[in-house]
């Protein structure tokens, strides 16, 4: 049995897709891009980006009844691959120790422009 899962507090969904889903103990997230959910706007560069989609995630696993210390794995899509130590240091105030699982991927194009993109397994509470 799988249970969808949105808030407000995150971007709505722009396509045949949810939010998250929680599934089996798991709660999966779809992509989180750096769009404020409350003005719609989108930060400009790749620190206040990192931080707004982070932000977005953890707001989306918090609906789900769950929190950033119980995510065991994320995949960050990055357009530009020197932004890469940047983004690292924004990622790292936001998941304790020990760290999720990660994998994180040059893109050629992300929705919207965005120049990150972040989604997440976590374990359901």
């Amino acid at each position: 049995m799988k249970k969808n899962i949105s808030t407000d507090k995150a971007p709505a969904a722009i396509g045949p897709y949810s939010q998250a889903i929680e599934a089996n103990g798991f709660v999966f997230t779809s992509g989180m891009i750096p769009i404020n959910p409350e003005t719609g706007e989108i930060p400009a560069g790749a620190e206040a980006q990192a931080h707004q989609a982070i932000k977005n995630l953890i707001n989306l696993l918090e609906a789900s009844g769950t929190d950033a210390s119980r995510v065991v794995k994320t995949t960050v899509f990055i357009q530009d691959m020197n932004d890469f130590s940047l983004i690292n240091e924004v990622y790292a105030g936001y998941f304790p120790s020990p760290f999720p699982a990660r994998s994180c991927v040059e893109v050629a194009k992300l929705p919207k422009g965005v120049l990150i993109e972040i989604e997440a397994v976590a374990l359901a509470k």
